[in-house]
């Protein structure tokens, strides 16, 4: 792979927000790292989730789309083989191929001819896959795959990096949440407290069977306690700030 390449993998990670704009920039990467000036590529992605592929996440163009919504909509095809082998595939003419039939009659409509898919593996279980789509045949002979290969090898610790980022910040999402959440509950027992004049175990008591006989979030219902009170919404500042 080349240092252009490597380059590449890193302004994605750096410069994307979720796993899909990630993907999506691996499917452009992917295209310029396997293909040259004589081929015109495609790429589509998946990721495996809970175990099994998911449907098709990012793609570099609408051919690629199109593709892979064949691939999902029938449940075959050689990035879901990929993903499900976790080893790479080579159709070399999808007009003379004997699998897939449904997959391969499609592509050969939409204009591809030709394709190769490769798993994207940490620590030998397949996180997801990469196909890319040629629209002559025989477009991935020994160098083109030895290519697709290396970047997939590459391109699978990216991935896993990414996923893990995406984690990382959808737990301290969820933590924002609760810990706001939590601010505008003590504000509301403060509220319960000073009009029944009780302890907090006792106004939280009150606070928690008045959301279960309503049917009301007690988050919910600690805000419009904190708003008929002060007048507005609350706008609890958590302790912790970007920047």
């Amino acid at each position: 792979m080349s240092s252009e390449d490597c380059a590449g993998l890193q302004n994605a990670l750096l410069n994307t927000d979720t796993v899909e704009q990630f993907l999506h920039e691996l499917a452009v990467l992917a295209v310029r790292a396997v293909g040259d000036a004589d081929d015109t590529m495609s790429c589509g992605m998946a990721l495996r989730q809970r175990g099994r592929p998911a449907s098709a996440t990012a793609c570099s163009d609408q051919l690629a789309s199109a593709a892979d919504r064949v691939q999902h909509q029938s449940g075959d095809g050689p990035a879901l083989d990929a993903l499900r082998r976790a080893r790479p595939v080579n159709v070399h003419d999808t007009e003379t191929a004997g699998r897939w039939h449904r997959f391969c009659r499609e592509a050969t409509t939409l204009g591809i001819r030709s394709c190769y898919a490769a798993p994207l593996i940490h620590d030998g279980e397949p996180v997801g896959a990469f196909v890319l789509y040629a629209r002559r045949t025989g477009a991935f002979g020994p160098a083109e795959a030895r290519r697709a290969d290396e970047f997939a090898e590459d391109a699978s610790g990216a991935l896993t990096l990414s996923l893990r980022m995406a984690a990382c910040a959808d737990q301290n999402d969820q933590l924002r949440s609760s810990i706001v959440s939590r601010a505008v509950i003590d504000q509301a027992l403060g509220v319960i407290m000073a009009q029944e004049r009780c302890p907090q175990d006792k106004a939280f008591t009150l606070l928690r069977s008045v959301s279960q006989n309503t049917n009301v979030k007690l988050r919910d219902l600690a805000a419009a306690i904190v708003t008929r009170v002060s007048g507005e919404p609350p706008r609890p500042s958590a302790p912790f700030e970007d920047g």
